[in-house]
């Protein structure tokens, strides 16, 4: 069975200095806990450069701060964290993401978040330093041999 698009009603919108230091203040719980070998899916094609990650259940992930607007696909069921609140996404989510934004995540089942955004880059690591400049958090950079990269050249 094919899980339809569910229609959430919300995106992400800019996070306040406050909301940000409440994310970096788990990000040091969580980061004194045994990490996970999360594998990045890189894809740079017409324009658009998409990054996606494969979240088991039972996980919290805090993602790096995001500088610049992108959309956020999400298949699983997943918390999120959107500021002040967290909501819950099940299903298959489209999500509109603001700049200004450090995300916790907390899954329930295996989940799959993709980021998406419009580039020039040519290479991961430039399209990866134009949406944070927390690139040496990112699980892409700790073992290169986890990514698989598709650049088109389109």
């Amino acid at each position: 069975m094919t899980p339809a698009v569910v229609p959430q009603g919300f995106g992400i919108a800019p996070m306040s200095a406050g909301q940000i230091a409440n994310v970096l203040a788990l990000e040091q719980q969580v980061l004194a806990c045994p990490q996970l070998a999360i594998k990045t899916h890189h894809v740079l094609h017409a324009g658009l450069y998409s990054r996606t990650i494969v979240l088991p259940a039972d996980v919290i992930l805090t993602g790096a701060l995001i500088k610049i607007a992108t959309l956020l696909l999400i298949t699983g069921d997943v918390l999120v964290s959107r500021g002040d609140v967290s909501t819950r996404v099940t299903g298959h989510a489209v999500l509109p993401a603001s700049a200004g934004r450090k995300q916790a995540f907390m899954t329930y089942q295996d989940t799959t978040v993709t980021m998406v955004f419009p580039t020039n880059a040519t290479t991961v690591e430039q399209a990866e330093a134009e949406f944070t400049d927390d690139t040496d958090m990112l699980f892409s950079r700790r073992d290169p041999d986890l990514n698989t990269t598709v650049i088109t050249g389109e």
